[in-house]
């Protein structure tokens, strides 16, 4: 018996389960297989078999999936530089063997431009204790930081402040909710990076003066 066959049979005994008394389950066929699930057996035999010349294609590229989530998980505990070194070789076996793959290679060369865009920030989790590795893990910690400011201010939305200073709030929430810090850390060690910042931080708000001044204004903003 095939597993396409098991399946089928499973199907049919949920359905059977499922049908109510009366005459109200589904139509049957000789057997006593409904026919919808001879319906859907045939169209899975359909799928299957007209993606049959592609199996060995599928099974080359999510093995390579397979593998990047193991070497980017780091089960070894290797540091960031090792773990790129291992990403960057299993992306060249990528780029080598893309041609090969038929329809599949514009999706392996897909693969490895988002490679390319996330690198600068991919490993440093393997570096820095309990930083998180994915958006998801990082998700967590931004709802709790926006489930703060709606009790501190009643609004649902983002408040302006946090739009415009977030590179700094965000961090500064995030990082004494994991320790406490002293007056003599909180000392720029870097101020070419702390000058930066505040550069950056100035923009924004210049920005968002310019856009209270247009609302207010608009002939005299644009004039």
């Amino acid at each position: 018996m095939t597993g396409l066959d098991l399946s089928a049979q499973m199907l049919a005994h949920r359905h059977l389960r499922l049908a109510r008394p009366g005459g109200g389950g589904a139509r049957r066929g000789k057997g006593g297989c409904p026919v919808e699930l001879k319906r859907l057996r045939a169209l899975l035999a359909r799928g299957l078999g007209s993606s049959a010349a592609d199996w060995s294609e599928l099974q080359t590229v999510y093995g390579w999936v397979h593998r990047a989530a193991v070497v980017l998980e780091n089960p070894t505990g290797l540091a960031g530089a090792g773990v790129r070194q291992q990403y960057a070789d299993l992306v060249a076996e990528m780029a080598a063997g893309q041609d090969a793959l038929g329809t599949l290679g514009p999706a392996v060369a897909h693969f490895r431009k988002v490679t390319v865009s996330y690198e600068p920030g991919l490993f440093h989790c393997s570096d820095v204790p309990d930083l998180p590795r994915t958006n998801n893990d990082l998700e967590q910690y931004f709802g709790a930081a926006r489930y703060q400011e709606r009790r501190a201010t009643g609004r649902k939305q983002a408040t302006p402040g946090l739009v415009i200073r977030g590179a700094v709030r965000m961090v500064a929430s995030l990082a004494t909710r994991a320790q406490p810090f002293r007056a003599a850390e909180l000392r720029p060690t870097d101020c070419a990076q702390w000058q930066q910042l505040r550069s950056t931080v100035d923009a924004r708000h210049e920005a968002r003066r310019a856009q209270l001044r247009f609302r207010r204004q608009p002939d005299a903003y644009l004039g």
